[in-house]
């Protein structure tokens, strides 16, 4: 089968080409797991934290890929939840404790790092956490959904936001253009203001129904009860904390953050930014029930990404594009 491979650690403002082509053979699925055969895998910020060392995959080489929708091409022999032909979506979590907080636990086992993801025309996954996609959703629209889309549905819950409270969202790439919409339905009486660093984006934002758009560093004209940050950098955390009213929330909804701008946390002020009982919470991956949750809300209301497709041998041309360029919308290999 063809794969798109990590072998090294490198820099994506220096290499053009991260991710080494393969034939390699197609694996066999363990009693518990099943084979799917890849028909779209999402393209990660994520994927540009493993490839540039910052959430490094335990073991080289390793295929990436966490946002994927295939069919069931075989079944291990003790898996009786799955038909051959059934299309399911696989997320992050590639399998763990099981218990409600399987996001956090040691167990974890994360796709595309720690076992081999999608990237490549087959892959294995414990039939458990291969996830049913509604009918409705086409494979490119299904891939965001089960990392940009269930994370950002994550995210949107630990704001603990109620309705008419309001929203920011910091960043406007593949999480937070579905966040939005997820917002929307949810919230429908609250104002949502999107901070971004470029015209394109912040665009693409008013086109989408934001209420309020403005630069990373502006000032909203509302103080705002939640910020979700989904930047790799961190002049947005400082940002976002100066937006907040008091008691609000800030939602970091990163794995990990760069450090080309990490001088910008010396302005930090506690009067300013941390004071009158202002939080800040991480988001630490994902659970299965988040994704099995949000996949049929998603197509209830419908959520529908903005997606550039790219051919799975132009996987290194969407890294690059990812890294180096305004995001709109989500990027999706078609395998």
């Amino acid at each position: 089968m063809r794969a798109m491979q990590i072998h090294r650690i490198v820099s994506l403002i220096d290499e053009d080409e991260p991710l080494v082509a393969m034939d390699l053979p197609v694996p066999e699925p363990a009693r518990d797991e099943v084979l799917i055969r890849v028909h779209a895998c999402g393209v990660c910020h994520t994927e540009l934290d493993e490839i540039e060392g910052r959430t490094p995959p335990h073991v080289l080489p390793v295929t990436p890929g966490h946002e994927v929708v295939g069919t069931v091409a075989l079944l291990g022999s003790d898996v009786t939840a799955h038909r051959i032909g059934d299309r399911v979506g696989v997320g992050w979590i590639h399998h763990s404790s099981g218990r409600e907080d399987e996001n956090l636990a040691p167990e974890f086992v994360a796709t595309g790092r720690d076992a081999d993801g999608g990237y490549a025309e087959y892959m294995t996954v414990p039939a458990a956490y291969a996830v049913p996609i509604p009918a409705s959703l086409t494979d490119e629209q299904a891939a965001p959904l089960l990392c940009a889309g269930a994370i950002g549905y994550r995210a949107l819950r630990l704001t603990g936001l109620e309705n008419g409270q309001r929203l920011g969202l910091t960043g406007f790439g593949g999480s937070a253009h579905i966040v939005l919409q997820l917002a929307r339905h949810r919230f429908p009486d609250s104002t949502v203001a999107v901070f971004a660093r470029d015209d394109r984006s912040r665009a693409f934002a008013t086109s989408l129904g934001a209420d309020w758009v403005g630069d990373t560093t502006e000032r909203c004209p509302w103080p705002l009860h939640a910020v979700i940050d989904t930047t790799p950098a961190w002049t947005p955390v400082v940002e976002a904390l100066a937006n907040l009213v008091p008691g609000g929330r800030l939602v970091i909804n990163a794995i990990r953050k760069e450090d080309t701008d990490k001088t910008a946390l010396l302005d930090l002020s506690y009067h300013e930014h941390l004071w009158l009982e202002r939080e800040i919470k991480s988001v630490a991956n994902i659970t299965l029930a988040d994704i099995a949750e949000f996949l049929p809300l998603a197509a209830r209301i419908p959520i529908r990404p903005q997606v550039e497709v790219y051919p799975l041998a132009d996987a290194n041309r969407a890294l690059v594009a990812l890294k180096r360029e305004p995001v709109r919308g989500a990027k999706v290999l078609i395998v």
